[in-house]
């Protein structure tokens, strides 16, 4: 396991099982997240990205030149949300709060179905996202209820259920 500001996605696996296994199937399912980047304003910035799960690590890549890449190398504070397609469908919401580091060269391969697999290197800077918070919010859409499963590295694991609207 690494230090407690630089959890990888094996170490969410130990700590909170179940928000990496809801969170896995949600990554899986959208294949798209939303990244939220930090601009050199201190205003945020939202960008899509294609998170993937390789060698214990979430991963994912930008193009060398996009302006969420210049944000990360700059500023690695991020987070990552998962994809939702449909307002009433019930599907589950990862959340993840972190920092994002440039991904050494066995993990920036270990993903074979990234877009910057067999590109120019140049092409794409590539980042592990080192998680600091994580939640998952499901939702029961016929009870009206959400579920919401948090993980911090200061306040550990916990589960929130609340009324919605």
């Amino acid at each position: 396991m690494t230090s407690a500001a630089s959890l990888t996605w094996r170490d969410l696996e130990t700590l909170a099982p179940g928000i990496a296994r809801l969170g896995r199937r949600r990554l899986e399912a959208t294949r798209i997240a939303m990244l939220g980047t930090l601009r050199p304003s201190g205003t945020p910035r939202i960008s899509p990205v294609e998170p993937h799960l390789a060698a214990g690590h979430l991963v994912f890549g930008a193009m060398s030149w996009s302006l969420k890449a210049h944000d990360l190398q700059r500023d690695p504070r991020c987070v990552l949300h998962s994809a939702v397609t449909d307002p009433d469908s019930g599907e589950g919401e990862l959340k993840l709060y972190g920092r994002a580091s440039s991904a050494p060269d066995e993990i920036r391969d270990a993903p074979r179905a990234a877009w910057w697999i067999g590109r120019p290197r140049e092409t794409a800077s590539v980042f592990c996202l080192y998680i600091e918070q994580a939640s998952f919010i499901a939702w029961d859409i016929a009870q009206a209820q959400m579920t919401i499963y948090h993980w911090s590295t200061r306040r550990g694991y916990r589960t929130t259920r609340r009324s919605y609207p």
